[in-house]
């Protein structure tokens, strides 16, 4: 049983097309040789919409897809089990941002259940956008030990909650990896602009995690990129600008968490943040070449209004249409 997929639904959670046990399947997988891997989506999925269907794309049975990048399907006896975690990602963006955090206890389940069943197992999550509002928040829920490493990609999630769910009990035990890139600067902005920081002038991951077990990498760097390269590690150079899906369609990069969720020697947080730099580039350095300096700010603003009113004038319309199940 390589893959899971479940739910959460207002009802709790559930597998997906499926009338069965959630804690009977997961205590028949729990046992299973290898790691645990929970996969979490972001915004605008929906389990319940055939077109949106997190199952049916990003969590697919294609080579390309989460699954299959990440090991799922090979049929090696140590391959682990997967767990593909769909949620209601549709409608105003702070509306989703405020179901993402509550939906960490629902995650906080699946979790809790796994380490229960075999404690020295690891479990490991790997969330992108909003999904890593969803795994930061779980931590608050979980006894330490239950997570043993996560990977954020372009969260959006803000660094004051981010740096208060690593200092839970559980949060300190896990290594964090948190990759960020200049492509997502815009999206970074309108997050900050439309959902309310819990802190005033707080910004988003994209800028780092103030805390000792979480280690960010910036991969449009060249000097991160050559220092990957040193770890056999091969990531190919940005292709774009502005990209929110950068950080999982990359080339390359896939194959790179792979290794991060399996092998544990040689990848560690502190073994990377001994090569990389020591902090990301500065926000908007990504425009550099195709405005001028004075531009850029008032560049990126503009960008960055344009996302928001895109994501605005089609959340209410989502948010009508899909409100029937949530």
């Amino acid at each position: 049983m390589p893959l899971l997929r479940i739910n959460a639904t207002p009802d709790g959670l559930a597998l997906h097309n499926s009338v069965a046990s959630v804690t009977d399947a997961l205590t028949a997988a729990a046992l299973t040789p290898g790691p645990v891997i929970v996969m979490v989506h972001g915004y605008k999925y929906d389990p319940l919409l055939p077109g949106h269907c997190p199952h049916k794309k990003i969590f697919g049975n294609r080579a390309d897809s989460w699954p299959g990048a990440l090991g799922f399907g090979e049929g090696r006896p140590d391959e682990g089990l997967g767990i593909a975690f769909g949620w209601y990602a549709r409608g105003p963006l702070r509306r989703v941002h405020q179901r993402a955090a509550r939906l960490g206890e629902s995650l906080a389940a699946i979790l809790s259940a796994l380490h229960r069943a075999n404690p020295a197992r690891p479990v490991h999550i790997i969330a992108h956008s909003m999904g890593a509002e969803t795994a930061l928040s779980a931590l608050a829920f979980v006894k330490p030990g239950a997570v043993n490493r996560m990977i954020l990609l372009a969260g959006a999630s803000f660094a004051s909650r981010a740096s208060a769910m690593l200092d839970t009990p559980a949060g300190r035990e896990v290594e964090v990896f948190n990759i960020t890139s200049r492509e997502n600067d815009i999206f970074d902005l309108a997050f900050e602009r439309i959902v309310p920081a819990p802190v005033p002038g707080d910004l988003s991951i994209g800028q780092g995690i103030a805390a000792p077990n979480a280690t960010t990498l910036q991969i449009d760097c060249p000097h991160t990129l050559t220092a990957l390269s040193r770890l056999n590690v091969r990531i190919s150079p940005p292709d774009h600008r502005v990209c929110h899906w950068s950080t999982y369609r990359r080339r390359g990069v896939m194959p790179f968490y792979n290794r991060l969720l399996r092998q544990r020697t040689g990848l560690s947080a502190r073994c990377l943040a001994g090569i990389l730099p020591m902090a990301p580039a500065p926000r908007w350095s990504g425009l550099r070449g195709i405005v001028t300096a004075p531009q850029q700010f008032i560049h990126a603003r503009w960008l960055a209004l344009l996302v928001k009113n895109r994501i605005m004038a089609g959340s209410q319309a989502q948010e009508k249409q899909n409100e029937h199940a949530y």
